[in-house]
């Protein structure tokens, strides 16, 4: 039996769309004379999409039409949670027609995920003595807050559970194979790409289709001499061109000349259009505005003042660059700009509202800060080859450089030691870890070794248990109160790993702790 593997992009809600891809490829298959076509699961409708009545009413009158467009030919393929089977215009019992394995999917990409299917997939091979067909979509699917991209990847396995054909990732393909032919080839090399290799690959992938889905071709991104926008600024250079990006540099009086330096190289080096627009004189004239015009309560004419912290000023400038120059430049040059945080900072909200954790995109928002350094030198070694993210800039402390106490001259910066907190902040996202866990692991001195960061640390940064809790709680509180508000409202971003933020429903509640935790607490 000569099977089809159709390997293809799928729009989610767009039925119609979907559903001529789907018949173009019947004819494609019966042309090379297939006995049968796959493709992935939910190939009419996509897996996220408005369920509105008129809309599934479609997908099932679409449903028919390939089912009517089986004649002479196996058609294996999905809408929905539901996977059809036709032959000859009607539906067949897809177990008793193969004789092999089909399994068709809709799965999104994740870090390393190709691993797990190749284990899950091949056990099952093993398990029915069956050889096994793998057909996976291509594309990017979105749930209006998180975008993700879906690999391909489709693959063949023997009976033994062995790879011995396997597509290309984030391709549309169409493949033939005769099903008695699967056990003759030969076995492929085992799967050992790194990890971060295909978090570039997936990136690179996601913001070129979701910047052509939403037809913007020009990028303002806002460079402060720090990693996080130096990747995204070589990201999205490697996927528009420097032409079409614009790089801006908007420096106050606590800028470095250090990190002003740093931008202009990292400008020269990727060619990029580039702009420095102080904002010391503006956010001055804010505040002047601001402390001397009155506030009256009409009911008794009295009046107050506004007086601006210096926690207000620190925000103010994040928000002047991103409302102010930022918005207006890309709305000047028809384009959007770009929002450049990583998960360590999304998880306890360390951005200011309408500020730095604004834009159209936050592209690198699923990395924490240990990958987004990986991603710097991947991209400056396997991509340019040739440093084009100055090596300064990889090497200088994270600083917002917002006030005098970061410094980065003086070696100041972020109130987080990333080699630590990125780990424990992966905890409470990824591995659901609460204080009580957490405290527990650092009271049997298991914590470094569970969460993965360096032995060690804790001791460093913490003198004392009081310290520690200090610590713990004071992210905690803020992973699990303001940051959720942030998070609600930040731009859209692209995942990569299994717990994106945005996949999972977060409410508004207060922080909690619980009894068990307290009870260690007051042990301590």
């Amino acid at each position: 039996m000569k099977i089809g593997l159709a390997q293809i992009e799928i729009v989610a809600g767009q039925p119609e769309l979907n559903a001529a891809k789907i018949l173009k490829f019947v004819e494609v298959a019966k042309n090379q004379n297939c006995d049968a076509v796959i493709f992935p699961a939910a190939t009419i409708s996509g897996v996220y999409f408005a369920k509105q009545p008129a809309l599934l009413r479609e997908c099932g009158e679409f449903i028919q039409e390939i089912i009517s467009a089986s004649s002479n030919i196996a058609v294996v393929f999905g809408s929905e949670d539901k996977i059809f089977t036709a032959k000859d215009g009607k539906l067949i019992n897809g177990e008793e027609f193969f004789n092999c394995q089909i399994k068709i999917a809709a799965s999104n990409f994740i870090t390393d995920r190709i691993f797990e299917r190749d284990k899950v997939n091949s056990a099952l091979a093993v398990e029915k003595k069956l050889p096994l067909i793998y057909v996976n979509s291509v594309g990017i699917q979105n749930n209006g807050k998180t975008i993700y991209t879906f690999d391909g990847c489709s693959t063949i396995y023997n009976s033994r559970g062995e790879v011995v054909k396997r597509l290309k990732p984030f391709e549309e393909i169409f493949e033939t194979i005769t099903d008695t032919k699967i056990e003759q080839l030969p076995a492929l090399d085992s799967y050992n790409e790194k990890s971060i290799a295909q978090i570039y690959r997936a990136l690179k992938f996601g913001v070129d289709k979701f910047l052509q889905q939403i037809h913007m071709s020009k990028i303002v991104i806002g460079i402060s001499g720090g990693i996080d926008s130096a990747v995204g600024a070589a990201l999205y250079t490697k996927i528009l061109g420097a032409e079409n990006i614009y790089l801006v540099n908007m420096p106050s009086v606590f800028n470095s000349a250090t990190t002003r330096s740093l931008s202009e190289q990292l400008a020269k080096n990727l060619g990029c259009k580039y702009a420095v627009v102080p904002i010391q004189n503006s956010v001055d004239s804010t505040v002047n505005q601001l402390e001397t015009t009155p506030v009256t309560f009409l009911k008794d004419n009295s009046t107050e003042e506004i007086k601006l912290s210096g926690f207000v000023r620190e925000n103010l400038q994040a928000r002047d660059r991103s409302g102010r120059i930022l918005a207006t430049i890309a709305a000047a040059v028809g384009g959007g700009f770009t929002c450049n945080a990583n998960k360590a900072e999304s998880t306890i909200g360390y951005a200011t509202m309408y500020g730095d954790c604004a834009g159209v995109l936050s592209a690198t928002a699923d990395l924490w800060k240990f990958q987004v350094y990986e991603l710097a030198n991947y991209l400056n070694n396997n991509i340019y080859f040739q440093e084009v993210i100055p090596q300064g800039i990889i090497d200088i402390v994270p600083s917002a450089e917002l006030s005098n106490a970061q410094n980065v001259d003086e070696g100041k910066g972020d109130p987080l030691h990333y080699d630590y907190h990125d780990y424990l902040f992966r905890a409470f996202v990824e591995k659901l870890l609460t204080p009580e866990d957490i405290l527990k692991l650092y009271i049997d001195k298991k914590l470094e070794t569970e969460i993965g960061c360096s032995a060690g640390l804790t001791e460093k940064y913490f003198s004392t248990p009081a310290d520690f809790i200090a610590d713990l709680e004071k992210w905690w509180r803020q992973y699990q109160g303001i940051a959720v508000a942030k998070r609600i409202q930040a731009p859209p971003i692209l995942a990569v790993s299994s717990r994106p933020f945005g996949s999972f429903v977060e409410s508004q509640n207060a922080p909690y702790f619980t009894k068990k935790y307290f009870e260690m607490k007051s042990n301590l």
